[in-house]
């Protein structure tokens, strides 16, 4: 039984591109992470954003990940775009949707994902991966950089993330898996209703994974 479990999650995890295809070039194409991770969070945003949604719920808390207006890249481009600037491994993006949706499950917080905090979120949560996953990682300069903010900004973020986080930011093997299952279906859990309002009811995944 574990040894078919455990085969299951590796063909997953070579389907999601978290296994390096040495019949592939490296950089012939996205790893397919990236791309549902794309998917997920502008789903998320969509649906938070839709103007019934909007006026007959509650406004989510203004934090420092705000910017004023949304930024004129997609989260699609953008994801992209990190993904092939800061030379982390795909099982970073997967840690780091766990960690936005550890965020925004706070419960003392009415935070809500938008086109407006979204790429903040993303670049500050995957820094906070790659520092805890890889064995090398460029320093805070350099995701500023890739990321659109200047370093004191993204020190500012990181410290914050960390905070609101209390700190919690142990990666178990059961959370990756789960969140790996996740991003293979596009979908998000929906055990709370803390959870269903700050993700805007994106298709849940009720079973228990």
């Amino acid at each position: 039984m574990e040894t078919s479990k455990n085969s299951t999650y590796s063909s997953l995890f070579q389907w999601l591109g978290l296994i390096e295809d040495y019949d592939q070039p490296s950089d012939s194409t996205l790893p397919r992470v990236i791309t549902l991770l794309a998917s997920v969070l502008g789903k998320m945003i969509q649906k938070n954003e839709k103007p019934f949604h909007t006026r007959h719920s509650k406004e989510g808390e203004i934090t420092m990940f705000h910017g004023s207006r949304a930024p004129s890249m997609t989260i699609h481009r953008y994801t992209e775009r990190v993904y092939r600037y800061a030379h982390c491994s795909p099982a970073c993006f997967v840690a780091a949707f766990a960690y936005i949706l550890r965020y925004l499950e706070i419960p003392s917080m009415s935070r809500r994902l938008t086109s407006l905090n979204v790429h903040r979120l993303l670049i500050t949560s995957l820094l906070v991966a790659a520092k805890f996953l890889e064995r090398k990682c460029h320093n805070n300069a350099y995701y500023a950089k890739i990321g659109g903010v200047s370093t004191e900004e993204m020190n500012r973020l990181e410290r914050t993330f960390l905070f609101d986080l209390d700190f919690r930011v142990n990666i178990t093997t059961e959370v990756f898996e789960k969140h790996c299952l996740m991003l293979q279906g596009e979908t998000v859990p929906c055990h709370s209703r803390k959870l269903r309002t700050v993700v805007g009811e994106v298709t849940c995944s009720c079973q228990a994974i």
